[in-house]
């Protein structure tokens, strides 16, 4: 008998539910059964991102250090503007009405501007003004916080220079704070994630010149359950998790006389995804001989 040959089968929000109110006995009868279920699947994708590592979620993001700057938006940040012409990198933007200002970190194209979190808010056409180069220019587009946002978590940083990778290590919050003269120069050896709702990098020393690159690894929001239509951000692998999970979160509200069943399920497709999710490097542990010195 013939296979297939084929390895697409994906599941859209509205198969995923479906799936979910059969595993509790029920059917998906209204509009607002609809939006209870994506909204439950919604705060379970939330869920998973404490639960640990999800490997697919994982990004490679690299940003341009700036001379004297020391903090840094934990993703890719920029301002679309009328022309990026003139700017100086390392210089403060400051906003012509609205008086928001940001440090340029790094001049990607000729209509954008890589920046520091804002001071206040820019406004959509206003003039923006170079602290230095005293250059002009307008605002195009609103800054875009999204890409910031969906940062979890740093996973591992480098600082590169002359194409050398130098690891760098990380401080608590009262590592950082501990740090005595923080306006020292230097080739970066240290950071600090501050979790905000739009999270910041702190680098330590003060970078000492604009061609050094921070490199990070950073752990991802997965995409949220919006239209019904949609399929999920979610590799095939996690597909009986995700579909025993939401039945679990449904039961709650609908059949709470299958909650420990649907979450033992739930749990145990969860552990089972999460093994085959784990990064099979090798690990070597050297015993220390140390106590066994006469």
């Amino acid at each position: 008998m013939a296979t297939s040959n084929s390895t697409n089968f994906e599941l859209d929000v509205t198969e995923y539910i479906e799936e979910a109110f059969e595993r509790c006995g029920l059917e998906v009868r209204t509009g607002y059964d609809l939006k209870t279920a994506k909204r439950s699947l919604n705060i379970m994708l939330a869920e998973w991102a404490n639960r640990g590592l999800n490997a697919w979620t994982i990004q490679e993001i690299s940003i341009p250090l700036a001379t004297g700057v020391s903090v840094y938006p934990a993703g890719v940040l920029t301002i679309s503007v009328a022309s990026s012409s003139g700017f100086d990198i390392a210089e403060t933007l400051t906003g012509g009405t609205s008086g928001a200002t940001a440090v340029i970190t790094s001049i990607p194209s000729s209509t954008s501007l890589a920046i520091t979190i804002p001071v206040g808010t820019f406004a959509l056409n206003e003039s923006l003004t170079g602290g230095t180069s005293s250059s002009t220019t307008t605002v195009s587009a609103v800054v875009d916080f999204s890409d910031v946002n969906s940062t979890i978590d740093l996973l591992s940083v480098v600082v590169t220079r002359d194409n050398t990778d130098f690891s760098i290590t990380r401080l608590s919050r009262d590592g950082f704070i501990s740090i005595p003269n923080k306006a020292t120069t230097g080739r970066v050896n240290q950071f600090f994630i501050d979790r905000l709702i739009t999270p910041v990098i702190k680098v330590w020393p003060t970078p000492e010149n604009n061609t050094d690159v921070l490199k990070f690894n950073r752990l991802t929001r997965i995409d949220d359950a919006d239209s019904p239509i949609n399929t999920l951000d979610v590799p095939f692998r996690f597909y009986p998790c995700l579909a025993a999970g939401l039945a679990y979160y449904l039961s709650v509200k609908r059949a709470p006389n299958k909650v420990q069943l649907l979450k033992t399920i739930y749990e145990e497709e969860f552990d089972r995804a999460m093994t085959e999710d784990r990064d099979r490097a090798s690990f070597n542990v050297t015993p220390s001989y140390m106590y066994f010195r006469s």
